[in-house]
């Protein structure tokens, strides 16, 4: 079996799903075949359906050749579409999305009006604390004992104690 050449294989050119749906030779120079390769032959089903075979090609002819990648993915998108919202197609997508668009931007003038209220009730309430903070300093001012250190009217002071009492007299 080692002297035995086996014959080479030749390469057969698989049929891109557009010729294979069309039941069609498709040759090397197929128009199709870059953009439905026989693994997405349900794409095709689906712009063929819509559109028709003649008239996708006669489309993807009168795109520039860089950018037929993608209007393929435009005719798929929109056949998709259609398939499943025969009177709107894609425009009902673009709608819904519009409409989510405006509820978003609703909700965010409403936030952003919250936020501003509560900002300005934040300032109201800083500027009480800081009057209260104020009226304590005018208190602490006066010197009294409980609130600080003594001035001259607690050096005068005399704390009168009972005798049994724990507490000591201050500054005498």
């Amino acid at each position: 079996m080692d002297g035995q050449i086996t014959p080479m294989r030749t390469r057969v050119h698989q049929p891109c799903a557009a010729c294979r749906m069309l039941r069609r030779r498709c040759d090397i120079n197929c128009s199709l075949a870059p953009y439905f390769p026989i693994e997405e032959i349900d794409k095709f089903a689906g712009v063929h359906r819509v559109f028709g075979a003649s008239n996708v090609i006669k489309m993807i002819q009168m795109v520039e050749e860089t950018r037929r990648e993608d209007a393929v993915k435009a005719i798929v998108y929109e056949a998709t579409a259609r398939i499943r919202d025969p009177v709107y197609g894609s425009t009902a997508a673009i709608f819904h999305l519009q409409k989510m668009i405006e509820e978003l931007r609703s909700q965010l003038e409403t936030i952003k009006s919250q936020v501003l209220e509560l900002q300005q009730h934040r300032d109201q309430l800083l500027g009480i604390l800081m009057n209260n903070v104020h009226s304590l300093d005018l208190f602490s001012d006066m010197h009294d004992p409980m609130f600080g250190e003594s001035s001259k009217v607690q050096e005068d002071t005399v704390w009168d104690l009972e005798p049994g009492d724990e507490r000591q007299r201050e500054r005498v």
